[in-house]
């Protein structure tokens, strides 16, 4: 069994901004992948589960805002008894060009909170993460950078060119 995590922030209002890159990326997975529809989960998130090959995959938006992510991740990852080798997780990283993908083993937070709350709880760094380039706009400070919204023109490259080259690296990982 696998999971695979998705980091951002509950709500209709933040949906769309870039710190948000993970759960538009998570909604085109589990439609490419074909998996159930979203549900409540009593780990402080929603799921859709599904089996690849012969691996049951489950795929976790947590309904905490970011720097709780690890809330939502470390229970589910404890009732399952998910070893830590077997999660990814995907945020994104604003010292990246805008749609660079990068895969990782293990690492440090990086700055991002979501990945903070997760090694904290979970007490190690060495988990798989994919993070997605948001680029860095100096004219904003980074807390209204992060949460601002894609443009049309981001939307359609993130849809066309990105998340495809995302899925190719999440295959590397399965």
């Amino acid at each position: 069994m696998k999971l695979i995590v998705w980091l951002g922030n509950p709500g209709k209002e933040y949906a769309t901004t870039r710190h948000n890159v993970g759960f538009l990326f998570m909604d085109f997975l589990r439609n490419k992948w074909g998996f159930e529809d979203w549900k409540d989960s009593k780990f402080k998130g929603v799921i859709s589960e599904g089996i690849l090959g012969w691996e049951k995959i489950i795929l976790l938006k947590p309904t905490t805002y970011m720097n709780l992510s690890g809330e939502s991740v470390v229970p589910l990852m404890n009732f399952y008894k998910i070893p830590r080798e077997n999660i990814l997780v995907l945020s994104d990283d604003i010292d990246m060009d805008f749609g660079k993908i990068r895969l990782r083993e293990k690492g440090s937070s990086g700055g991002q909170n979501g990945l903070k709350s997760i090694i904290t709880l979970l007490g190690t760094d060495e988990f798989a993460r994919l993070k997605i380039g948001i680029g860095r706009d100096n004219r904003y400070n980074v807390a209204d950078w992060v949460l601002s919204k894609f443009n049309d023109e981001e939307l359609k490259n993130l849809n066309k060119k990105i998340f495809i080259d995302a899925c190719e690296n999440i295959d590397k990982y399965l």
